[in-house]
Parts: C-alpha cells; structure tokens; sequence
C-alpha cells in the first residue's frame, strides 16, 4: 500500500536529482465530488528528452481521474513548433505521443480550432487523447446551452461532430503544436530518420511570447542598461567601432570568442584576422535587458564574405553566435559533395548556414534545413552535432513505452553513425544550400586538384524560392532609384 505523504516532502524530494525517485501520494481534494482522492507524484526524465513530474489524480467516490505533466528542467533558449499531417484512416497517426508543455498553444486549422496554453495545462498523450480531451470538455456543458443558448448548442454540435470525425481517423487534418519554451514535442516513429508528414522549425522567441514566459526585465534594470549603452556608445543605437590596430588578433579573438566557443573564433581566424570588429547595443534574447553585440566581417578563400555576430548578456549569461552571408542572394543554389576517406578529411573546415540541408547515403541520413541551425565546425564536429541534436530532438527513443524492434533500429543507427568517425568505410557527406551560404574547405590550395570534393550549382525550383520568401522580393523602386541616380551621375 503506498504511503500518504504531506506536500511539503513531496516538493523536497523531487526538487533533489535522484536517479531513481520513488512515487509519491498526496491526499488531495476533488473538485467534482468534494471527496479527497489521491494524487500520486512521479519526477523522472524521458532519455534524451527533458526532466519532467507526472502528477495524476484518481477519486475512489466519483471516479474522477486526470494527469498532468510539468517540467522540472530549463525553459529552452528558441521556441519550437511541429505540424503534423495526418491523413485519414491512418490510425497509427493518432497514437503517435504527444508531451505538451503548460505555455504550448494547440491548432487545427481545418477546423478553426485553437487550444490555448490554459486549456489545457501540461500532459504526456497522444493526437487522438488531446482532440477526444478537447470533445469531452466542449460538449460537458452542452445540456445547460440548449437551454440558455439553443443556436450555438446546435452550432457547436456540428462542430463536435467534425472534431470527432479527426479524432477517429475519419477525416484528414492539420496538428499544429506551437511553443514559445520549447518543452513540447511530437513523437516521430521513424526516427532517426526524418519523417515527411512531420515539420519541426525552432524560432527567436518575441517580447511578449518572453513576457509570457515570465522573461520580464524591470523598469529600472532596463534604464540602467540604456544608460550604460549611452556612455558606452556616446548615443543609444550608435555603432562604436574599434580600429583593427588597436585590438589585434588576439584580442579580436577574446572580443567574439568570449560569447561564443571558441570551436568559431579558431576556424574565422584561421583565414583573416578582422579588420574591423564593430559592438552595438541590443537585447537579450532571454531576459530582455540591454547587452552588446559584436560583429565582423571576413572574407573566406574560395568562398565568399561572411558576417560573424555574436552577443552576451551579463544579466543572465545568456550567449549567442550567428553566421550570416555577406553580399546578394546568389542566382542558383549549391550542392556540395565531400568523400571522406582519411582522418584529414575529419579535420576539414565546413561551414553549414540555416538553409542547408545533410545527407550521408551510406546510413540514409537525411537532415532537412534548419534542422542544426548556423555552424562553423568540421565534419568531425559536424557528425557528433548531428548525433547530439537526433538524441535531444527525439525523446521517446528510449521510453517504455518503446516497442523493441524500433529500439533495436535506433540503437543499429547510432552504431553506424559513430563508425563514421572511426573511419571503418569511406562514406559521402552532402550539403544542400539552395542559398549557397555553406562550404567546405579544400585539402589543397587549387580547389579543382581536390578530386574529393566536388561543387555543383542548380537551378532552384519555385517551392524552394517560396520557402525562402524570393517569390514576393519586389525591386522595382529600388531599380528604378538606381537608373535615376546613374542618369543624374551621366548628365
């Protein structure tokens, strides 16, 4: 029989990080019946996922029963969201687990439905358990609006009949999950794999989604912060520029790298030295308070300029790096193939901007853009990213509620990922860029005497150009100043 324990014990063990934690039982009331049912308490950490304390509520009197799901851990630096087509009479689709996190907003837009964060709170279930949750909760009342409000009883029959309909299988639709803390997740059964009815983007989280968040700076935190970016700056929002000479390359080198790793500052530098390292002041991405930003540009070797940006908050420690592509849009995109066959090969420099995508054939790897995000690394570094980022994206790898042949296929792949790097076969690493923003470095100073490594441009297809927001690029004003103003130079 489990012990009935008070709160306070419950809040103190599971505020400790005990590998294995007990289950713990609270005595609380009911909200249905009045009674006291018992609540029991879990703190455990889904592998590879997050750290998480399952509560769940049963009443011996009324039978009322209900969980919930709370996070232990960090609120992530990005917010996420996943949209998952699910087709009709798949019923595999609906049982695929779902962790929604107490600030994740829920969207069907088939059927202009939208679940907000207080909805419902914090749980650990399916697709088909969230939208049968939403159906029971909608229709609880029903019998109260017939009598007071008949049309939109009726109105809302119709309505529960469609949202039944997706619940079941019957009809196709769109599950949108949007997270501004980036604790939610959707499961994917094909992992590690990428699974084509499943989209995951990771997004800068907004003032307000930070607000939300409770991210809120105090008044007085940000005056200070204005002022100290006034004197440092002499104007707020001037650029203060530090002459190459008067920092040289090893203070250039503690200027960036101290906000970023150094795994960056060491593979720029390895070209150019900047010849000028600008700071401005802006905002923290996680606790909205004034910080400095700190940008350069380099030029790289048969490649093109970049723009390294990074930030620092000294209010949170909050830190982060950017690389940006200097110059025009290039017209066509790159295909970049590297045959890695010895440990030099592991050591070559690459440079994987947000827009492009990875392949290993010999695993049927396949990362879709975005997936990594901006990375100044080397293959080496690139394949243990790729490892750390499938192991923290796919949560229920190790679950219990993991069949054994899907474990076995997981435990298979990470197996032939690691002999990558021990270099057992020669394998093929493919970076596509529809942008052209990424590189790897050649093992000779000809590139063309490089007979691993081959370039290959293309033409972009009209999907791809509308992803990127090329589709709606309207330059005619700008064309049309530039004629004039050459017209006015030649008079």
């Amino acid at each position: 029989m489990e012990q009935i324990v008070d709160v306070g014990s419950v809040a103190e063990a599971v505020s400790t990080d005990v590998g294995d934690a007990p289950l713990y039982a609270v005595e609380s009331l009911c909200m249905r019946c009045g009674e006291n049912g018992i609540t029991r308490f879990l703190f455990t950490s889904i592998p590879n996922f997050r750290k998480i304390l399952l509560s769940a509520f049963e009443c011996t009197h009324c039978n009322e029963r209900n969980n919930e799901v709370q996070f232990a851990g960090e609120i992530q630096s990005r917010g996420c969201s996943f949209s998952l087509q699910i087709p009709s009479g798949d019923p595999k689709m609906l049982n695929r687990q779902v962790v929604k996190s107490e600030s994740a907003t829920i969207k069907i837009p088939e059927l202009d439905l939208e679940i907000p964060p207080e909805a419902q709170r914090g749980s650990l279930s399916t697709v088909e358990g969230i939208l049968t949750r939403a159906a029971d909760e909608l229709e609880a009342l029903q019998e109260e609006r017939k009598r007071v409000a008949p049309e939109t009883a009726k109105a809302l029959d119709l309505f529960l009949v469609k949202l039944r309909a997706c619940a079941t299988g019957e009809s196709p639709f769109t599950f949108f999950i949007d997270d501004p803390a980036g604790n939610s997740f959707i499961e994917n059964p094909f992992a590690p794999s990428s699974d084509p009815s499943l989209t995951i983007k990771f997004y800068e989280r907004t003032p307000d989604q930070q607000a939300l968040l409770g991210y809120l700076a105090e008044s007085t935190q940000s005056t200070h912060g204005e002022a100290h970016a006034m004197d440092e700056a002499g104007v707020s929002g001037q650029v203060r520029r530090v002459p190459h000479g008067s920092i040289g390359a090893a203070a250039g080198h503690r200027a960036i790298a101290q906000s970023n790793s150094a795994e960056i500052a060491d593979a720029l530098f390895r070209y150019t030295a900047p010849e000028e390292v600008m700071t401005f002041p802006s905002t923290c991405g996680a606790c909205v308070t004034q910080c400095e930003t700190r940008m350069f540009v380099t030029n790289i070797p048969y490649f093109q300029e970049v723009i390294v940006m990074a930030s620092t908050c000294d209010s949170c420690g909050y830190r982060n790096s950017e690389l940006k592509p200097g110059g025009r849009i290039p017209e066509k995109g790159k295909t970049i193939t590297l045959h890695v066959e010895n440990v030099k090969d592991l050591s070559r420099d690459v440079i994987k901007s947000d827009t492009a995508s990875v392949k290993v054939p010999e695993i049927d790897l396949e990362l879709t853009s975005g997936t990594l995000g901006g990375a100044v690394t080397t293959v080496e570094g690139l394949i243990t990213k790729i490892c750390e980022s499938l192991e923290k994206v796919h949560g229920f790898t190790f679950g219990d509620s993991l069949q054994e042949d899907r474990k076995n296929k997981w435990l298979d792949f990470t197996a032939r990922l690691t002999k990558l790097l021990s270099l057992e076969e020669p394998w093929t690493l493919i970076l596509d860029d529809a942008l052209a923003n990424s590189f790897v470095a050649p093992a000779t100073d000809d590139l063309a005497a490089d007979k691993q490594l081959t370039f290959e441009e293309y033409e972009r297809s009209w999907e791809q150009n509308e992803e990127l927001g090329l589709n709606d690029i309207d330059t005619s004003s700008a064309d049309a100043a530039y004629e004039s103003a050459n017209t006015t130079k030649i008079e």
